[in-house]
C-alpha cells in the first residue's frame, strides 16, 4: 500500500519564529461542549425524552413568552405616548396661533375696518350709562 501523504520539511527562513499562544484550559474546545459535557445532556436523552421535566419546560417558555409579550406592549405603548405628546405640542402651537388671530380680529380698531364696507361707522361719542329709577 502507498502512502499518500506526504510530510513536507519546514523551510529555513530568517523570519523570527513567533510561539503560539497559550490556549484556554478547554484545549480549543467551545464553550458549549464544555458545558454539554458537564452538564451531561446526551445521558438524559438516553431513554427518550425525560416526560417527568414536561410541566416545568412548559411553565418556563409561557412565562418566556409572556416577558416578550409583555415588553412589545411596552415598547407600543410607548410608542404611542410619543406620538400622542407630538400632536398635542402641533395642537398647543396652533391653538396659540389661533388664539393670537382672534385677539387681533377683536381689535376695535381692526373690527371698524372691517365693517366699513358694510356701511357701518365707528360711534366718536362715548358710550353713556342708561339709569332707571323706580
Amino acid at each position: 500500500m502507498e502512502n499518500k501523504f506526504k510530510i513536507e520539511q519546514p523551510q529555513k527562513t530568517n523570519e523570527a519564529r513567533v510561539k503560539p499562544e497559550a490556549k484556554p484550559a478547554s484545549s480549543g474546545k467551545s464553550l458549549f461542549s464544555g458545558l454539554e459535557k458537564r452538564l451531561k445532556l446526551e445521558s438524559y436523552f438516553e431513554e427518550g425524552f425525560p416526560v417527568q421535566y414536561l410541566p416545568k419546560i412548559l411553565f418556563v417558555v409561557l412565562l418566556s413568552l409572556i416577558y416578550i409579550s409583555n415588553t412589545h406592549y411596552a415598547e407600543k405603548t410607548t410608542r404611542q405616548i410619543d406620538r400622542a405628546q407630538s400632536d398635542v405640542e402641533d395642537l398647543r402651537a396652533d391653538f396659540t396661533t389661533l388664539k393670537s388671530d382672534v385677539m387681533f380680529a377683536s381689535k376695535q380698531s381692526e373690527v371698524a375696518r372691517r365693517v366699513k364696507p358694510l356701511g357701518l361707522k365707528e360711534s366718536l361719542n362715548p358710550p353713556f350709562k342708561v339709569i332707571v329709577k323706580e
